[in-house]
């Protein structure tokens, strides 16, 4: 973000550090001053720590009781150039697939972005092209970006962790999204968003299950305006969500608005207007005490009423113990209104519940509490990578009645212990999570005992 004969500020090279983190071929970022010089010149020292961007691999994950597996090979710095390719084979619950990905972050030395994957599903296929100019900093006064999504594939539906119905889905989806700043001035910014939206998805019957309810239709084309308002206020740290590596943490506030109109005159199904908001704020509670709220809805207003509403809100505590302790909080809500046909609102082991099968209780709405110690250490076995550990509760419930699946069966906890193991050489900053979690509120149709085995971004 700044070269020779920028004028010097403090605040560019901070940020420039932290997109510096960003970078998936790079483990370490950080720049400091040298010296000031008598011809009002300041020298700088910008150092980075490379690490293995070359990954081939094969993976094996479990959660809520159900397997997967992953080979794939990655390279996110191809020939040295910044740019990822990654071609890979997986397979989970849903479906197995091979899939081929390109991204360049700065196409031709620029801002602008590309990035292309295909898909080939077992139940279908999966093709997602973008390219654009995002908002890249704080300062940054424009952005503009095409996006375009074509997947062909089945969805099934839950009740109690086991799928009772499964039926084709078709998504094909353009928008278009811009905006426009006047960058930061006094430590936030405000930008102008506009764009264009269409999104398309047809229902069909699977042959694998042709008794099941197939949803209706839809299709929506509509202009939307918004404002996004952000501030500039982040701490580093360590050992926080990551494991002996440098944490870049926004404790400032942030909101996004949006809303659209969909007309029938345009080709949509039937007038709506679409709405979308989020926000997050952070707080320095003091003695080392983080307070991080989130939260966001999306709606469309249809003859007057709410359709596949859905609120969720999201607040985690940090509470640092010492340099290798810190307790960990997170309450988790979610509501849900007329939701439509083929979304469901599912809660078990893939999402908050460590002991239970997954997508174990549908409803309405959701709550979950997640209490944590988190210990990390500084063994660092063959300088491969970072261990640390975990012993943690949680507790959760659904309420409301999902018309295809089940009654929910009340409160639900479970106890465990985990293994966390963070790569030394890999600039992604995933953390493999291996969890042995007992159920507290156990019925026959769940084991003693539920081992989850997955590759998260954080601890």
């Amino acid at each position: 973000m700044f070269k020779e004969g920028d004028l010097f500020s403090r605040r560019v090279l901070d940020e420039t550090e932290r997109l510096l983190r960003e970078q998936r071929y790079l483990g370490e970022a950080s720049i400091r001053t040298l010296h000031y010089n008598d011809d009002n010149t300041v020298d700088v020292l910008v150092r980075v720590r490379d690490v293995w961007t070359m990954s081939p691999g094969i993976s094996f994950g479990r959660k809520g009781g159900e397997n997967s597996t992953k080979f794939a090979f990655e390279d996110t710095n191809f020939l040295g150039l910044g740019k990822t390719i990654s071609v890979g084979r997986s397979q989970n619950v849903d479906r197995s697939a091979w899939r081929l990905g390109y991204v360049d972050p700065h196409v031709l030395g620029s801002w602008w972005r590309l990035s292309a994957a295909h898909s080939t599903l077992s139940d279908g296929s999966d093709d997602q092209l973008s390219f654009g100019r995002p908002f890249y900093s704080l300062d940054s006064r424009w952005c503009a970006e095409l996006n375009a999504i074509d997947t062909d594939a089945t969805l099934p539906r839950y009740s109690l962790g086991k799928e009772t119905e499964r039926f084709g889905a078709r998504v094909r989806a353009i928008g278009f999204d811009g905006g426009i700043s006047r960058g930061l001035v006094d430590g936030r910014a405000i930008r102008y968003l506009f764009g264009l939206r269409y999104d398309k998805r047809s229902f069909s019957t699977d042959p694998s299950d042709p008794t099941a309810l197939i949803p209706s239709d839809r299709n929506y084309v509509y202009p939307y305006v918004g404002v996004q308002w952000i501030e500039d206020a982040y701490i580093t740290t360590r050992n926080l969500n990551q494991i002996g590596r440098t944490e870049d943490v926004h404790l400032g506030r942030s909101l996004t608005m949006t809303a659209g109109w969909a007309s029938s005159a345009l080709g949509s199904t039937s007038n709506a207007f679409m709405l979308r908001t989020d926000g997050e704020a952070g707080f320095d509670l003091g003695n080392e005490q983080y307070l991080i709220g989130s939260f966001e809805l999306k709606s469309r207003v249809e003859a007057g009423d709410l359709r596949n509403a859905q609120l969720e809100a999201d607040g985690q505590y940090y509470k640092r113990q010492s340099k290798h302790r810190v307790f960990f909080a997170r309450l988790a809500a979610t509501w849900a209104s007329y939701l439509d046909e083929d979304t469901q609102l599912l809660l078990g082991g893939d999402n908050g519940l460590r002991g239970y099968p997954l997508r174990y209780q549908a409803g309405t709405s959701s709550a979950v509490l997640a209490l944590e110690q988190r210990f990390y250490t500084n063994w660092q076995p063959l300088k491969l990578v970072n261990v640390g550990a975990a012993v943690f509760a949680d507790a959760g419930r659904m309420w409301g009645r999902d018309r295809f699946a089940a009654v929910p069966k009340g409160w639900l906890t479970d106890v465990g212990v985990g293994l966390r193991l963070g790569s030394a050489r890999s600039g992604l900053g995933n953390i493999l999570h291996i969890d042995i979690a007992i159920p507290l509120d156990r019925t026959d149709d769940i084991d003693a005992m539920q081992l989850t085995i997955e590759t998260k971004k954080s601890f």
